[in-house]
């Protein structure tokens, strides 16, 4: 459903009049097309004194091409030149007013005390209202858990904080992040940071990554615009909505996509899967025998499988004191067992093939809960358990698990809300506005990357930073 809200408030009249009385202004946020750079403008990049992910961080931008520039620090300047950049200068005591960036990345992986948080306060003081529409900011530090000693763990927990109020101090579609990169982990960080410097990041805002070294790195996929060629991806839910949106990307990527769903939604699933050139299976996935149906498609078809998404869910809302039996136990069958027994049969039949990449949609109702919708958040949350005990089970098949938990996406679902309901789950978030599916697609291509090895136990919130579960 448009959102005719957002097209009015971009109207000459409509600017004037949300800027005199103060109402959101929600810009229209720029999304990835084929074809695009992974940053389309300049990037500065700073560091804090001794820190070490600058280095790293210079050789993804060289190697993306970005136009970089740095302050007067030694850091940087030097990763920099290493890196084969040839950096501009920033000084912000002379630099006109029209110097602008489309990125700011930071590097405080060096801070180890409190007092030294005040490097990343100089970075960003000058810098903050020269970020472009859309423009992206990024800190890199190390995870709090990381550090023996208390100084340099509470320094490294604080950035959280500077980074999530910095996400709801940007405007015009810009976004923040924090990338908490693990001792050894360096040289998995350029799927990350390629994904939050680019517009196929557009409505990720506040969020904290763990980037680890629980998966052997497999090095850049061949193909940075098809990293999933020659893959295969099961999608359930793949009919329409989220998981028709899902599907498209990874096969944009080059995976052959495997879609799943019920049979009332067959026609459906066959027009997505043959347009895309994927295959197509007609099961309820809460049956008993549909693991086993699934395992024996996949191994039988395509020797296996390397991406699993599982997508399939639905709400069934009532108060808990009016919720019968029968409610909470559809809802609870599809959103939580089914995955859970799926990825059982397919691990135990060895079906998920090396560096393979299960990815759950979890939910902000499952992180904050929500009235009416005990049954729903009981299994969001119970993904997220999911996520949490599975990570280092799957790290050691060298597999991952990740989670997106969405946020208000414009869906057939949204559209049939009340209005007050539906404007308020668009406004009440850093971005003003509702996500669309692919904006939790472009995430899950993210986890399902092969150079995305680091990348395990996340739970992402696809949200626009929400005031909710916030």
């Amino acid at each position: 459903m448009p959102d005719r809200y957002q097209q009015l408030i971009n109207t000459p009249v409509g600017r004037i009049v949300s800027r005199q009385v103060g109402l959101p202004a929600p810009v229209e946020l720029e999304r990835y097309e084929p074809g695009q750079p992974v940053v389309s403008g300049p990037v500065l990049l700073g560091a804090a004194s001794r820190s070490t992910l600058v280095a790293p961080v210079a050789g993804v931008l060289a190697a993306v091409q970005a136009e970089v520039s740095t302050p007067h620090q030694e850091e940087a300047r030097q990763a920099a030149a290493d890196a084969g950049l040839s950096a501009g200068i920033f000084n912000a005591e002379v630099a006109s007013a029209d110097q602008t960036f489309k990125a700011l990345v930071f590097d405080a992986s060096g801070i180890a005390d409190s007092a030294e948080l005040k490097q990343a306060w100089a970075f960003f003081r000058p810098t903050i209202r020269r970020v472009r529409a859309s423009g992206r900011v990024i800190v890199l530090g190390t995870p709090p858990e990381s550090h023996d000693r208390p100084e340099p763990a509470v320094a490294q927990r604080a950035l959280e904080g500077l980074v999530r109020s910095i996400g709801k101090e940007l405007r015009k579609g810009a976004t923040a992040q924090l990338i908490y990169v693990a001792p050894g982990a360096e040289d998995q960080l350029e799927s990350t940071v390629r994904f939050f410097l680019s517009a196929k990041s557009a409505y990720v805002s506040g969020q904290v990554v763990r980037v680890g070294d629980t998966v052997a790195a497999l090095g850049a996929p061949l193909d940075w615009d098809r990293p999933l060629a020659g893959k295969v991806a099961l999608v359930t839910g793949a009919s329409r909505g989220i998981g028709e949106s899902i599907a498209e990307v990874l096969a944009r990527d080059g995976a052959h996509v495997v879609g799943v769903d019920v049979a009332a939604q067959a026609a459906d699933l066959e027009a997505v899967t043959g347009r895309l050139g994927g295959s197509a299976l007609t099961l309820d996935i809460t049956d008993v025998d549909a693991p086993a149906a699934i395992a024996d498609g996949l191994l039988d078809r395509h020797g296996g499988v390397d991406v699993v998404v599982h997508n399939a869910g639905i709400t069934r809302d009532k108060t808990l004191a009016r919720m019968t039996e029968d409610l909470w136990d559809t809802v609870i069958s599809i959103n939580l067992i089914a995955p859970h027994r799926i990825d059982a049969e397919l691990f135990g039949r060895q079906a998920v093939r090396a560096n393979g990449r299960i990815v759950l949609i979890s939910s902000i109702s499952g992180i904050a809960g929500n009235a009416g919708q005990a049954n729903y958040a009981t299994s969001k949350a119970g993904l997220i358990g999911m996520v949490q005990a599975y990570a280092p089970r799957l790290a050691e098949r060298g597999a991952t698990v990740n989670a997106v938990a969405p946020g208000f996406i414009e869906t057939r679902m949204t559209a049939a809300m009340p209005i007050a309901t539906r404007e308020a789950g668009r406004r009440m978030n850093s971005l003003a506005q509702g996500g669309l599916p692919v904006d939790v697609a472009e995430t899950i291509a993210w986890f399902a990357n092969p150079a995305s090895g680091g990348v395990n136990g996340n739970i992402v919130r696809v949200c626009g930073q929400s005031l909710i579960g916030a």
